[in-house]
């Protein structure tokens, strides 16, 4: 899988040949990978994958998940010279868009760890991406939430919308979902979670509460439901984190670490 993304990253930038290997002959080259900015490595395994196919050596200074600071030298490549110009700019955007998760990430993990409480990615992510950029936040320290409808069945207020009897929903649930498959429901107020607990789902998603909401919940699941997990959702940000973390909730899901993560800067030198 990652061979054939890496494949098609750069056939994007390359088109039907790099137009500067027509004029200049090549010749022996390296170059360094420098961070210019601080941030957390992430897309090693992506770049080594792109060294094997297109046949140049990269020694790295960092491992995935890794800090590194502005003025750091990330990773040595070596190759002819047409090579390292032509897996350039594709190097680069893989190692941009994955370190950029990744240091974004690790600021949301850092906040919540203290209390315990896991940081999940989300769905929200490009369409074609999803597993680069979930590896991308699993290298800033989250844990991954379902990659896909395949290996949870999480019912939204859209799903809701459909079912007419939830209990017997669930019956028929159980019957068809394979058996390590989880359910996960999602609820917009305590009335609801107290609900989706009795009905039998294993988790809960607390979706736009309010911490104080959130903690009549944590409370109400530790007396009734201990064994049922608890996920807070919707809209949490860096400012808020720590006030949804203090509530005991298990989990807290935010596709910010993907979509709100602005690139850190790094640059490819010659020598």
């Amino acid at each position: 899988m990652i061979e054939a993304f890496v494949t098609a990253a750069l056939s994007e930038d390359v088109g039907r040949g790099d137009l500067y290997a027509l004029v200049s002959q090549a010749l022996p080259a390296r170059a360094n990978i420098i961070a210019k900015s601080n941030g957390v490595l992430a897309g090693r395994r992506y770049i080594d994958v792109l060294a094997q196919t297109e046949g140049f050596s990269v020694v790295w200074e960092f491992e995935d998940s890794d800090v590194f600071n502005s003025g750091d030298v990330l990773a040595t490549l070596q190759g002819d010279s047409h090579t390292l110009l032509r897996i350039e700019r594709t190097l680069l955007n893989m190692l941009l868009h994955a370190s950029s998760i990744a240091t974004l990430t690790r600021k949301f993990v850092e906040i919540a760890a203290p209390y315990g409480t896991k940081l999940l990615d989300t769905r929200k992510t490009r369409p074609l991406l999803r597993v680069f950029e979930k590896y991308a936040t699993r290298c800033g320290g989250a844990v991954n939430h379902r990659l896909g409808l395949d290996d949870c069945l999480m019912l939204k207020d859209t799903h809701l919308k459909t079912i007419s009897d939830l209990h017997v929903f669930m019956k028929e649930a159980r019957k068809q979902i394979p058996f390590t498959s989880k359910i996960e429901i999602e609820a917009e107020s305590f009335e609801q979670a107290k609900t989706f607990m009795k009905v039998g789902a294993d988790i809960v998603m607390c979706d736009n509460m309010t911490p104080e909401q959130l903690l009549e919940v944590v409370a109400y699941k530790k007396e009734h439901y201990p064994s049922i997990l608890l996920e807070a959702s919707g809209n949490i940000s860096l400012q808020t984190l720590e006030s949804y973390a203090k509530t005991g909730v298990d989990a807290i899901s935010s596709g910010a670490l993907i979509h709100q993560a602005n690139w850190i800067d790094i640059s490819m030198k010659m020598q």
